[in-house]
C-alpha cells in the first residue's frame, strides 16, 4: 500500500520525483537491502492495519489526517524545502501533488474500512501497474494487462456481499496513485532533491488541519485511538520512506520494483493475521493475478 510519498526509484511501475542513488554491488549490502525491503513492506501494511483499529473513534478521515501530519514532519525534516524560492511553475505541480496525495490516502483508508486491507491494496496497486503497461507496446505486457483485468473482474464479480462503494474507493486510490506518479515526474524535473515531495506533504497536512480539528470536536478521540493513528503514520510513512532510501542504495531498481509488487500479498496476510479479514479462494486468485501481472512485466523488461 503506497500511503507515503515515494522515494526516488526509477522503476517502470513507480517512477518518482528524483534520481535514486545507484545500488551498491557490495556483497554485504545486498542482503541488508533485501531484509530492509521485507521490513519496509511489513511495516507499511502493519501500520495500515493498526490505523484501522482507530476507525470506530476517528474514522478513516481522522486517521488519514494524523498520517498526513506525521508524513509532513518526516519529509520536511528530510527534504528541507526552500519554499520562498519556489516559482509558480514549481508551485502548481506541488499543489496538485498535495491534493492527490491526500485524496489517495483518504480513498484507500476508506476502502480498507469497507472491503478490508488485502482487497483495498490490491485495487490501489492497479494504478502503477496501469502506468507501466500503458507505456509499453510489448505483447507480453498486453498479456499482463489481460491477467490483471481478469483479477479485477474476479474481485468485483456480483455477489450479495459485494461492496461496490468500497471497490470504487479502491479504484479511486489507484487512479490517484497513477496521477501521483505522473505528477512526481513533473515535480522532480522542476524542484531539486526531495524538496518537492516535502513541500507537497506539508501542504497536504495544512489542508487536513481543519479536518482534523473538526474530527476532534465532533468525536473526542481516546488515547488509544490517537496512539493507533500516530503509530500508523510512523509505520506507514516514516519507517518505509527511510527504509526505501536505504534499500535503493543496495538493491537494483528492478529488484526493488519487483518486491513492491508483493505488497498486495503482504497486505492480505497482515489483514488475515492481524485483523481476522479472511479471504476466499477467488480473492486470493485475483490478488495473485495482479501480483503476477506486475512481476512478469518487470521481470521481462529490458529497461
Amino acid at each position: 500500500m503506497r500511503t507515503r510519498p515515494a522515494p526516488a526509484a526509477p522503476t517502470r511501475a513507480t517512477t518518482s520525483a528524483t534520481s535514486a542513488p545507484a545500488a551498491s554491488d557490495s556483497g554485504g549490502g545486498r542482503p541488508a537491502g533485501v531484509a530492509t525491503m521485507v521490513g519496509s513492506g511489513l511495516s507499511n501494511q502493519t501500520g495500515a492495519a493498526i490505523g484501522s483499529l482507530a476507525f470506530p473513534v476517528l474514522g478513516p478521515v481522522g486517521v488519514v489526517a494524523v498520517r498526513q501530519y506525521v508524513a509532513a514532519v518526516v519529509l520536511i525534516a528530510v527534504g528541507r524545502p526552500r519554499l520562498r524560492s519556489f516559482t509558480w511553475a514549481q508551485w502548481w505541480p506541488v499543489l496538485l501533488l498535495a491534493l492527490v496525495f491526500g485524496t489517495m490516502n483518504l480513498s484507500l483508508y476508506s476502502a480498507i474500512e469497507r472491503v478490508g486491507l488485502g482487497l483495498a491494496v490490491t485495487l490501489e496497486f492497479l494504478g502503477p501497474l496501469t502506468i507501466a503497461l500503458a507505456s509499453s507496446r510489448r505483447r507480453v505486457d498486453v498479456g499482463c494487462a489481460v491477467i490483471a483485468a481478469a483479477g479485477v473482474v474476479t474481485l468485483m464479480r456480483p455477489q450479495p456481499s459485494t461492496d461496490y462503494l468500497g471497490m470504487g474507493l479502491g479504484l479511486l486510490a489507484a487512479g490517484c496513485w497513477a496521477s501521483y506518479i505522473l505528477l512526481n515526474r513533473t515535480v522532480g524535473r522542476r524542484v531539486p532533491g526531495a524538496q518537492g515531495a516535502a513541500a507537497a506533504a506539508g501542504v497536504s497536512a495544512v489542508m487536513f488541519l481543519p479536518i482534523g480539528i473538526a474530527v476532534v470536536v465532533r468525536h473526542p478521540p481516546t488515547a488509544t485511538a490517537v496512539a493507533c493513528a500516530i503509530t500508523a503514520g510512523v509505520l506507514s510513512s516514516a519507517v518505509p520512506y527511510l527504509a526505501d532510501l536505504f534499500t535503493l542504495r543496495h538493491v537494483p531498481p528492478r529488484a526493488f520494483s519487483l518486491f513492491m509488487s508483493v505488497n498486495p500479498v503482504l497486505a492480505a496476510l497482515v489483514g488475515m493475521v492481524g485483523l481476522g479479514q479472511g479471504l476466499g479462494g477467488p480473492e486470493w486468485a485475483a490478488i495473485g493475478a495482479v501480483v503476477a501481472a506486475n512481476a512478469l512485466s518487470i521481470a521481462t523488461s529490458r529497461s
